[in-house]
């Protein structure tokens, strides 16, 4: 369908305003349009370096493998393979990243793409890694652990990550003392309400006025949902998945499920505007109405609320 990655860049200027509206929608574009580009660049690599030697899935991590992606996103990927053939798919990777680029998806400035080779394993030596990470049980390698487990195929093999995942639950289940360093990890929440109730711009350079909706607003419901997928052993990476999958073991989720598509819905009326990934989560708090910033106060502490029920759940079974 499409030669280049420039002919799939202007496709998705051409469509974005259309779906840019609708969370759903929107996400579903974004899975197109990536799509094209990992089979251009499957295509590229073949005629250059051969089909692939073995089996092997594509897979997206971050916003996008949570299927939470805003109009503008970077890239966050990997790859899982059989065999030993790193070589191959690290070149596969280096060209599927540089097709995103030129499709409109910023590098990842942590380096969280399958060009990297600590994301572009074996599935024997992803295996290796996870341990790695969980004996290490810093910051970083647990960090690691976490993004590992928010993503889902895009393109390949699906039971390669879903085997993958599994021995990555098997091992946290042997290791619960994991889960208090876990949290530690998920419970910097940036402060998005002042004392006297007040919307708490970002004191950041450079930004005047404005307040991070992702790190304040948004954060506390997604690693709410992620500790306790870990902790249930859910491999499903969307948040709003993981909603509907602990909902009949866990029923107060239910209200929290809907505050976070009422955030969604929220996060996309002010970002159609954005011109570059950068802006994309900076909301300038002079341009909300007196009821929109009521709204975002109720999702700001509901959010909060549901981190701090998830961290109470968790002592009162032991793990904390």
């Amino acid at each position: 369908m499409f030669q280049t990655y420039e002919e799939i860049r202007q496709w998705r200027n051409e469509t974005m305003p259309s779906v840019a509206a609708d969370h759903f929608q929107l996400n579903a574009f974004h899975d197109q349009v990536m799509n094209h580009t990992v089979q251009l660049a499957k295509e590229k690599t073949a005629k250059e370096q051969g089909i692939p030697p073995a089996p092997f899935a594509f897979f997206l991590m971050g916003s996008a493998g949570r299927y939470e992606q805003s109009v503008w996103s970077d890239q966050d990927h990997g790859i899982v393979f059989k065999g030993a053939d790193q070589k191959y798919f690290l070149h596969l990777g280096e060209e599927i990243s540089r097709g995103l680029e030129i499709t409109g998806y910023e590098l990842c400035e942590g380096r969280v793409m399958a060009s990297n080779p600590l994301w572009c394993q074996s599935i024997d030596s992803f295996k290796k890694q996870i341990t790695k990470w969980l004996e290490e049980a810093s910051w970083q390698s647990l960090r690691n652990f976490s993004i590992l487990l928010d993503s889902r195929v895009l393109n390949g093999k699906e039971e390669l990550l879903l085997e993958t995942k599994r021995y990555a639950f098997s091992r946290l289940e042997e290791e619960p003392r994991l889960y208090s360093r876990l949290v530690e990890n998920f419970e910097f929440i940036k402060k998005g309400i002042g004392v006297f109730g007040q919307l708490l711009p970002d004191q950041r350079q450079g930004l005047r006025g404005e307040i991070h909706l992702k790190e304040t607003a948004y954060f506390p419901y997604v690693n709410a949902l992620r500790i306790l997928a870990m902790r249930k052993g859910v491999s499903a990476a969307s948040t709003l998945n993981r909603f509907i999958s602990l909902a009949d073991t866990l029923p107060f989720l239910k209200d929290y499920e809907q505050d976070f598509l009422q955030l969604l819905e929220f996060r996309l009326r002010f970002q159609n505007d954005a011109d570059n990934y950068g802006k994309v989560h900076l909301l300038s708090i002079e341009q909300l109405s007196r009821n929109e910033k009521q709204e975002l106060k109720y999702l700001i502490k509901r959010g909060n609320q549901l981190f701090d029920k998830v961290r109470c759940l968790l002592k009162e079974e032991g793990a904390l």
